[in-house]
């Protein structure tokens, strides 16, 4: 699972250390991915991608990356409706298997994908639609704030970030700034994704770009543009080194 919202607040320093790793086999979920899931196509990384929207924002176009991945075969697009994964979600994080919802009907997403199923309201009768649950077994989020407890707090728009940390089976917290293990406490600035979901913390400063983070910096023009021009894996490596 990967937090944030097209180019806004991605955990890029954590996606660019998968490719850099050389993971393999990724299923993805996300709400509305952009470069994040653009890159780790690029890299060979994914298998499949459960999302509803996968796109730069207008200035940059599709993601050809992901695009040709899908076209090939070489990976799985599992395609949803944005408000279907945040139902997966909430399923998941309600311990349930599925979760109905009355949109699909006239749409042939039913048809597309394995995870949505038609169901009957017991008590009216009525045919819905459902969709499994997605649990991802890690998520990784970045948010402004945390202290080395696993207590975080993001700032700006939360996007699906708190929920598919309820969801997901555990959390890796990227952060901009660590904060003292008392400052939740004594302050009026609370944490929305509490310590005893986090397994993880990374003090990661600009860990969000090339892509925005709210109140500390907007997307780089120059390095989104710098990735859309390269087309292999091995470019990538070499893109990814420099950014070391």
């Amino acid at each position: 699972g990967l937090g944030g919202n097209t180019l806004n607040r991605a955990p890029m320093a954590a996606v660019m250390e998968l490719a850099r790793q050389g993971k393999r086999g990724l299923r993805l979920v996300k709400t509305a991915g952009g470069m994040d899931v653009d890159l780790l196509c690029l890299a060979g990384c994914v298998a499949s991608v459960d999302a509803g929207f996968v796109s730069y924002e207008t200035e940059y176009s599709l993601c050809q990356h992901y695009r040709r991945a899908v076209q090939s075969g070489a990976i799985k697009a599992n395609e949803h409706a944005c408000y279907t994964v945040i139902s997966a979600l909430r399923a998941a994080s309600c311990g349930i298997p599925f979760m109905p919802v009355r949109g699909l009907k006239t749409s042939d997403l039913i048809k597309a994908n394995d995870y949505f199923a038609a169901v009957t309201d017991p008590f009216t009768g009525e045919t819905l639609s459902a969709v499994r649950a997605l649990s991802p077994d890690v998520c990784i989020l970045h948010a402004q704030l945390a202290d080395e407890q696993g207590n975080a707090r993001i700032e700006g728009p939360l996007y699906e970030d708190v929920l598919m940390s309820r969801a997901s089976k555990a959390v890796i917290v990227t952060a901009e700034r660590i904060v003292g293990d008392d400052f939740f406490a004594n302050s009026s600035l609370k944490a929305n994704i509490p310590h005893f979901l986090v397994r993880s913390v990374v003090h990661a400063p600009r860990g969000a770009a090339p892509c925005a983070c709210h109140g500390a910096y907007s997307v780089s023009d120059e390095a989104i543009r710098s990735f859309l021009r390269l087309d292999s894996a091995e470019m990538l490596a070499d893109w990814l080194n420099r950014r070391a």
